[in-house]
């Protein structure tokens, strides 16, 4: 398991900007396939966005395409989810997730992510 640690969330204006970060502790962090979720008060938890193991694919929900850009820093260990014309309807806890599954594709993601690796989550809060 890899144990992963989010930062950078807070409160942000609609139509502002927050770059989320994720930290992870392992020293095969270039084989993992990473991916952002949310959860917003009373709704289910839902895929935002993932990147490949080598950053050269992406993946975004269509409610965060052309918002919202994930990338990875695979000397750093770190995957960002910056975040750019921020909707009061992204207001949730983002996840950081991380799947290290051979053959794992990114964009079975949205609905194979019970095998992976979960952040404890940070607290995003756009205000209208």
């Amino acid at each position: 398991q890899v144990q992963l640690v989010e930062s950078g969330g807070g409160l942000v204006q609609a139509g502002g900007s927050l770059r989320l970060s994720c930290a992870a502790s392992t020293r095969t962090f270039s084989s993992y396939a990473m991916g952002w979720f949310r959860q917003a008060p009373g709704k289910e938890r839902e895929f935002v966005a993932a990147v490949s193991w080598s950053g050269g694919s992406t993946y975004y929900a269509d409610s965060v395409k052309g918002r919202f850009t994930i990338s990875r820093d695979n000397t750093k260990n770190t995957v960002y989810l910056q975040m750019n014309s921020a909707k009061p309807e992204d207001t949730a806890v983002y996840y950081c997730y991380a799947d290290g599954r051979p053959g794992y594709t990114i964009a079975t993601m949205p609905i194979s992510a019970d095998f992976g690796s979960w952040g404890q989550g940070t607290q995003v809060t756009v205000s209208s």
